[in-house]
């Protein structure tokens, strides 16, 4: 079953190049990414449920929980296909290859390797990519990355995304990662990140779907608000 539901998902993205539009497409009107760190394969669909229905639609499980690609097999299995799924803390070429094998599309990083990008991208996954310098986002853009994951983006001052951004190419996706809840969005929406990612202020271990939903909701109801006013 599981194969048959990847295989369609195949076909309806076409591979890389519309995985990646998919992406762009989300990334224009909901920059927000689920970070289910500890997340446990019997829990993965219904905390999926919860944030899809609060408007969700980036979703990763990062590569250092618990039994990790079950949880993501399970994810890519069920979700829609306008709903990006995926893994983070992707360290090795392999694990990524081995992600595009399993269907997902989404893969995000705590670094720059370009030898992770590069094998991200040839298995057909958005590269979301982990950086904090100047070289080291340049390194991440001349590889292919999708977007930029600033992180800890918490160590920074708010206003680092506009600075950074005076050395990229235009429109180029930040995303700030690391020690940031509802209070953040403001501050570094203000200060140049276009999207946020959601650890442990979204999903903590042992935290019930239902209340993740919740937190979720209000997320994404503080985005519209900064994006509306």
């Amino acid at each position: 079953m599981a194969q048959s539901v990847v295989a369609s998902r195949g076909r309806e993205c076409g591979g890389v190049v519309n995985a990646r539009t998919v992406f762009e497409r989300i990334f224009a009107t909901m920059p927000l990414v689920a970070i289910l760190r500890g997340v446990q394969p019997d829990e993965v669909v219904s905390l999926a449920d919860e944030l899809m229905e609060a408007g969700f639609k980036l979703i990763e499980v990062p590569l250092n929980s618990p039994h990790a690609f079950d949880s993501i097999g399970r994810l890519v299995a069920h979700c829609p296909a306008d709903v990006l799924v995926g893994a983070g803390t992707v360290l090795q070429p392999d694990d990524a290859t081995r992600l595009g094998d399993q269907g997902a599309r989404l893969m995000v990083t705590p670094n720059t390797d370009p030898a992770v990008i590069d094998a991200g991208r040839a298995a057909g996954l958005v590269p979301m990519v982990g950086c904090m310098t100047p070289s080291e986002a340049l390194r991440a853009l001349s590889h292919g990355a999708a977007a930029l994951k600033v992180f800890p983006a918490n160590c920074l001052a708010p206003h680092f995304a506009r600075d950074l951004k005076a050395v990229l190419p235009d429109k180029v996706p930040i995303v700030a990662v690391g020690g940031i809840g509802k209070a953040e969005m403001a501050p570094y929406r203000a200060g140049g990140y276009d999207g946020f990612g959601f650890g442990g202020s979204l999903y903590a271990v042992g935290r019930k779907p239902s209340s993740v939903g919740s937190i979720a909701r209000n997320l994404v109801k503080t985005w519209s608000d900064l994006v509306e006013g």
